[in-house]
């Protein structure tokens, strides 16, 4: 550092000074049908038509059909209660009153 506070580099140089500013969240939001560098072009498995993705898979419409087709509704699933096998000893503590 130097008398002023500032950083110095290795060779006694100052620091070239950089800012980075983020984006809005607006922004840097992406949806399914935002094309991005990291996409790729394929044919859908499912319905032969050439479509481009983040991922190898089902189209948007092929994904929205499956989705339909396949929804399950919400139910309350009651388990038994546990209890241990015949052959298993308790632990002598854990039973020590």
């Amino acid at each position: 550092m130097s008398d002023d506070g500032e950083a110095i580099t290795s060779d006694g140089a100052q620091p070239a000074e950089t800012t980075a500013v983020a984006a809005p969240v607006e922004d840097r939001i992406l949806s399914a049908d935002t094309p991005t560098p990291d996409t790729i072009g394929f044919v859908c498995p499912r319905c032969g038509q050439q479509t481009t993705d983040r991922n190898y898979g089902p189209c948007a419409t092929c994904r929205s059909q499956l989705q339909a087709r396949f929804v399950v509704e919400e139910r309350d699933v009651e388990a038994p209660e546990y209890e241990p096998k015949m052959n298993v000893t308790p632990n002598a503590i854990a039973t020590k009153e």
